[in-house]
């Protein structure tokens, strides 16, 4: 397959892929196995940063009575999802549908062997890796509710919400759908996973309330040292979310490993300066976050700009994403327990936004900021993007409240008030994350 246009946006390469005959990508130059190797390996990245990576950096975050709920439900989104892909979600996602939604040809992988490629590397290998973007959405959600909704209730949301929301905009944007045909630049997941994640949260966070206390009672992280080990992961898993994004071991793939590294960086020593300025001094807690924000910042940037974007990019996903966390928290009074809206929501839109602005094929210093591109193609492709951001929350702020509406009929949200204040772990689960002798 040729290589991948730079400009052209992921969701064009995608839906070329996907709808091409297998014969003819056969006779295109067949399965090629350095692309294989390394979407093997950007697969087996992006899941490490569910688990362990989200789970370690999520349950550092909540009290300890709480901690091992949320790597409960970190672990069983991972098993759920990846069901609900095999059997529906990848074809609802990139079956060739309509510009809304796949078809169900891909139902149970029919129609797709050892033998079946998506470009030059396996069709399986690719179901795979956009699997492990399928986990790690909804996982991301956790978040908003944590420490206050029933596991049963987190399940069936999640399922729902995967099958609802996560795959028809993954159709919209990767898989021919609406969106892709725009032309709106989201390489790896900016409106996919952060914006829909984000947005969901937020919304999950209101329709439950805050969570006894908030925000009076301080509730600070039990464990930061389990956090900063996920937040690590989560950089190092990072890599292959957004380089695994090129679909091959190209340039493409390492200018967005290399812009990937740049914005968590600058994300996080924003995030750690504006604290230091302000309270006096930093912390370790908000340096992770920054980083956080950063890679969620670039995601949807990735493959289209250079090292000076990046860099913009992270320093400023570090300063908005934290004013976005004090007005959520402090202002607003919105209990997203863990940040979720405000650093993947918030980046996710602002990362869309500035791909349509920084976008670039060049990697000098001017260049790499996008401009050199051209003022008129820059002014459409905002548009477009902005197009993108607010289908996007649209479409996902309605739909998560009919689905949490539709849990909450069914099994209920939340757990007693005497539940929530003995703690997840023991309750739900009867088991606890640290046995005190």
């Amino acid at each position: 397959m040729p290589k991948p246009d730079l400009r052209a946006g992921k969701s064009a390469l995608f839906a070329a892929v996907l709808l091409l005959p297998v014969t003819a990508l056969a006779e295109d130059g067949g399965l090629n196995a350095a692309n294989t190797a390394w979407i093997m390996a950007s697969t087996a990245l992006v899941l490490f940063m569910t688990l362990p990576g989200l789970a370690l950096f999520y349950g550092g975050l909540v009290r300890s009575k709480n901690v091992l709920s949320v790597l409960m439900q970190c672990f069983a989104i991972a098993g759920m999802a990846s069901l609900l892909w095999l059997v529906v979600g990848y074809s609802l996602a990139f079956g060739e549908g309509n510009a809304w939604i796949g078809d169900f040809s891909k139902v149970m992988l029919a129609g797709i062997g050892r033998e079946t490629l998506a470009g030059d590397i396996p069709e399986s290998l690719f179901m795979l890796f956009q699997m492990t973007f399928a986990i790690i959405t909804p996982a991301l959600v956790v978040g908003g509710f944590a420490e206050r909704m029933k596991f049963s209730a987190m399940l069936l949301f999640s399922a729902l919400w995967l099958l609802l929301v996560y795959a028809p905009v993954t159709h919209w944007v990767w898989g021919g759908g609406w969106l892709g045909a725009m032309g709106l630049y989201d390489f790896a997941g900016g409106t996919v996973v952060h914006i829909t994640a984000g947005v969901a949260a937020l919304v999950a966070a209101m329709v439950l309330g805050p969570r006894r206390g908030f925000p009076t009672t301080a509730m600070p992280p039990h464990n930061l040292t389990m956090t900063v080990t996920g937040a690590g992961m989560l950089w190092v898993g990072w890599f292959g979310f957004n380089g695994g994004s090129a679909l091959a071991a190209n340039g493409d793939a390492a200018m967005a490993m290399l812009v990937t590294h740049i914005s968590a960086a600058g994300g996080a020593m924003t995030w750690l300066v504006i604290e230091w300025m302000r309270f006096g001094r930093p912390s370790a807690l908000g340096a992770v976050t920054g980083m956080v924000a950063g890679l969620g910042t670039i995601t949807p940037a990735s493959g289209f700009v250079g090292p000076g974007g990046a860099l913009v990019i992270g320093l400023l996903a570090g300063g908005i994403c934290f004013s976005a966390t004090m007005y959520l928290k402090r202002v607003l009074k919105i209990d997203d327990s863990l940040d979720v809206f405000p650093v993947h929501g918030v980046g996710g839109m602002l990362g869309t936004f500035l791909a349509g602005i920084f976008a670039s094929t060049g990697l000098g210093v001017f260049s790499g900021y996008g401009f050199a591109d051209g003022i008129e193609t820059m002014g459409g492709q905002v548009s477009v993007q902005l197009a993108g951001i607010l289908a996007t929350v649209a479409f996902t702020a309605v739909a998560t409240f009919a689905i949490l509406k539709l849990v909450q009929a069914l099994v209920g949200l939340r757990v007693e008030k005497d539940q929530e204040i003995e703690g997840l772990d023991i309750v739900l689960h009867e088991e606890r994350g640290y046995i005190i002798d």
